[in-house]
């Protein structure tokens, strides 16, 4: 009992690191300084996506699986067994990419814009 809810932390885990890839650069509207964060966890799913580095998350979730004396995660990981097929269908996979992409180029766009139109105020602020 305690490896299945130790696997599935880990799995809710993965998730919210997916949704902080997507989505992170909107935190850092709020909170400029999360962007490097940011940059460490694109730069990671871009690697376990595109480079097929192996995510450690999914081995955790294996691992506790198995000492639940359950399955693990398919070899093509959480993605492909938790959300391809289930939120998406698996032709949408390069769309769903694409998406996320732009969400975070626009992210980052809008910080920059951000953090350059809020020193401009504050130069002209400071001089008034």
């Amino acid at each position: 009992m305690p490896y299945r809810v130790l696997a599935d932390g880990i799995a809710v885990t993965h998730l919210l690191f997916l949704l902080y890839v997507t989505c992170g650069g909107f935190v850092a509207w709020r909170w400029p300084r999360t962007i490097v964060l940011h940059l460490v966890a694109v730069g990671w799913g871009i690697a376990s996506v595109g480079l097929r580095v192996k995510c450690p998350l999914t081995d955790a979730e294996n691992w506790a699986r198995h000492r639940a004396g359950e399955a693990g995660l398919p070899s093509t990981g959480f993605i492909d067994h938790y959300l391809t097929g289930v939120i998406y269908p698996e032709s949408a996979v390069g769309l769903v990419r694409g998406l996320v992409a732009v969400l975070v180029i626009v992210s980052w766009v809008g910080l920059w814009r951000r953090v350059r139109t809020g020193s401009r105020h504050r130069r002209i602020a400071s001089s008034g």
